[in-house]
């Protein structure tokens, strides 16, 4: 069957930036799909986006759809005729349905009987009937939080649109796509190539537009460039461009054909701290810094143009005079906030509500400070230090540069607090009590600073959990899932062995709020903090299952409910090593077999009494002495040797069961094998359940 390549171009008004890329990657999965599902083949699939224009390039797609043999099978033959031999209703209507006559039907006969059939063949449609719906319908489910009309025009998109292109080969496909008549003309640059530039062939889209329109389609490309011409220009001012990624995806959203431009401010400016530089010119401006090898800032940034001008020092020139109000500004809320101490700003948290029932940010401070300490005395850290610390913590959000820049809290905490004198592990726990920040982020690295963040997050936790906000679907304007995730990556990667049950209980005793709209009933703190476990040992296995390990290695630990992640994981390391002897597989189900005949049985004896046959008076030797065993070994946690030894128990138990009846008419002997059985399953179940094991 023959194939073509296929183009289709969408070109609007400058498209929001940080969204450029999720409206060009859903544009070009919504088409990829419909394909799949009209079931056209293609080689690979291509997806272009500038500011103006979102585009997907099909390589290789197949002209139509093959032909389908399908068989429909109708009516039983027994109910297909009338008692005179005749048709019947259904059969007839049957008929009519595959549009032929009664006598073209065919017989299918199955195992359940006999039934009236009809063998058609589909014609398969082509592909230029089938895109233009894919694309329309692509295009109708993009992730569009709010859609505008412009004109007279009923349509409705992110932007108002100009053009479209649609081609099949060198065939233009003629459709209307969001009130405009699809062809074969794209637009260049909106200064340097305004003009309608013609494309031929698809596969020369790239090529046209960068040659005609100095446009490059490519966003990685154009990212790659941008990254290139950034480290060469700062460089060239002996530094090193200070980029990060979100923002240089978002310049290469903003222009079509970057251009760098280098600039320069006063040096009165690096008398601030980095990060104050460094979020004005990456947020106001969208500048990339310039540091020096050791990563102190240089007075220059470097910024891009989207156009190629030939007085690009009027360009510089521009943007030197726009930067340096933003800096003074910076340095204008630097000297007001140093005229105070960061103690002095904790009076004023008194006037910001954290949550209506759980009172001010104040309040919150001495929640946290509670906690703080208490964590402090488990761990033999410096309660002082950590109490100093969690009172600092949420000073800096009252002042001037905090209300300027929001990302910068505890940055600046840090900072002001190193200025009023703070000890610098004070200062270094009110910054890091923040993280992590988002997903895969750094943890705190020192004690204080993972002292301070796990009370901050508890006490959210627990306290949103208690005025029964709890997330429900993707709502969870507290970011509840985020802290959780938060404190079991601090309490397992830094090794705190630290019980969260524990930590709910004595946050949850630090609650204030009475509230009114608790979803719980009877003791509604009890409620609230089993609760509040439940919630975080489901980011656990989220955590877990990201880890590698398995969802039944998790539910095996689970269900022998340790209270402690870092206990936790250390159990679900040994159960992952277990599984792989070849015992695992026998034993996981023979555990799973004493487990269910326990389950029918009366509680058994606390004792093993007088047992006879030989086989299970060896047994419970040997289940003794590993008793005596894993004693010293579960002290240490060493849970994987526990389980080591314990598999060294398959040949006695399957003896045992092969040998012995467990619910024997001798109804003492039954309650002491019972007791054995017992005895067996209570030190497999010190380490996990290994009955949740899947074979």
């Amino acid at each position: 069957m023959t194939t073509q390549h296929l183009l289709f171009e969408l070109g609007s008004e400058e498209l929001p930036p940080k969204n450029l890329l999720k409206l060009s990657n859903a544009l070009t999965d919504g088409i990829t799909s419909g394909l799949n599902e009209a079931e056209l083949d293609f080689s690979s699939v291509k997806s272009y986006a500038t500011p103006r224009r979102l585009a997907v390039f099909i390589e290789n797609l197949q002209g139509a759809q093959v032909d389908k043999t399908v068989q429909k099978r109708g009516v039983a033959v027994k109910a297909a005729f009338q008692e005179d031999g005749t048709p019947s209703k259904a059969a007839l209507a049957f008929a009519q349905s595959c549009g032929v006559e009664f006598d073209q039907l065919e017989r299918l006969k199955t195992d359940k009987g006999e039934w009236l059939a009809c063998t058609q063949t589909i014609a398969g449609q082509t592909t230029q009937h089938i895109i233009p719906d894919i694309i329309r319908k692509s295009i109708a489910n993009l992730p569009i939080a709010k859609r505008m009309r412009w004109g007279s025009f009923a349509t409705e998109f992110v932007r108002p649109v100009h053009w479209a292109i649609l081609l099949y080969g060198e065939e233009i496909i003629e459709t209307e796509i969001l009130g405009l008549q699809t062809g074969n003309q794209t637009r260049g640059h909106r200064f340097h190539a305004p003009q309608a530039i013609t494309i031929a062939k698809p596969e020369n889209y790239t090529e046209i537009l960068l040659a005609q329109g100095k446009v490059i389609a490519d966003f990685d490309v154009r990212k790659n460039q941008i990254r290139v011409d950034a480290e060469k220009a700062a460089s060239a001012v002996n530094g090193i461009a200070h980029i990060e990624e979100d923002l240089l995806e978002e310049i290469a959203a903003l222009n079509e054909f970057p251009v760098p431009i280098t600039g320069h401010f006063d040096e009165r400016f690096l008398a601030l701290p980095a990060e104050v530089l460094i979020t004005t010119m990456q947020e106001n401006q969208k500048y990339f810094p310039v540091k020096n090898a050791d990563g102190s800032l240089r007075p220059y940034f470097i910024t891009f143009s989207n156009i190629e001008s030939t007085r690009s020092a009027s360009i510089q020139d521009g943007n030197e005079r726009v930067v340096t109000p933003r800096l003074s500004d910076a340095e204008f809320f630097w000297k007001q906030d140093r005229r105070y101490s960061l103690a002095y700003f904790a009076e004023r948290l008194k006037t910001i509500v954290f949550q209506q029932d759980l009172g001010t940010v104040a309040q919150k401070v001495q929640r946290i400070r509670t906690l703080a300490k208490h964590i402090a005395q488990l761990i033999n850290a410096d309660v002082e230090l950590a109490d100093k610390a969690a009172f600092l913590a949420k000073n800096d959000l009252m002042t001037e540069m905090v209300g300027e820049f929001g990302n910068l809290q505890g940055i600046m905490g840090r900072y002001y607090a190193l200025a009023d004198g703070e000890n610098l592990i004070v200062a270094q726990a009110i910054e890091e009590h923040y993280l992590p920040k988002q997903a895969g982020g750094a943890i705190p690295e020192s004690d204080i600073g993972c002292i301070v963040a796990l009370a901050d997050k508890i006490d959210t936790i627990t306290g949103i959990f208690n005025v029964g906000l709890i997330p429900t679907g993707d709502k969870d304007p507290y970011a509840l899932r985020r802290a959780a995730l938060g404190v079991l990556r601090i309490l397992i990667e830094n090794k705190l062995d630290l019980n969260l049950r524990e930590l709910i209980d004595v946050s949850s005793e630090q609650t204030h709020g009475k509230p009114a709209r608790v979803l719980f009933e009877g003791s509604e703190r009890l409620k609230a903090a089993i609760s509040v476990e439940n919630f975080i040992m489901e980011r656990l296995k989220g955590y877990c299952l990201d880890k590698g390990f398995t969802a039944d290695e998790f539910e095996a630990v689970l269900a022998v409910n340790p209270t402690e992640p870092l206990d936790f994981m250390q159990r679900l390391q040994a159960v992952k090593a277990f599984r792989q002897l070849p015992e695992a597989e026998s034993l996981a189900a023979t555990n799973k077999r004493i487990l269910n005949i326990l389950k029918k049985s009366d509680s058994p004896a606390e004792t093993v009494g007088k047992l006879v046959e030989s086989v299970e008076i060896e047994l419970l030797e040997l289940a003794q002495k590993s008793a005596a065993d894993i004693q010293p070994l579960l002290e240490k946690r060493d849970y994987q040797a526990t389980l080591n030894r314990l598999a060294e128990l398959k040949q006695p138990v399957d003896a045992f069961f092969d040998g012995v009846m467990v619910n024997c008419e001798d109804l003492e002997l039954r309650a002491n094998r019972l007791a054995l059985l017992n005895l067996l399953s209570q030190q497999f179940l010190t380490c996990a359940d290994i009955s949740k094991l899947q074979a």
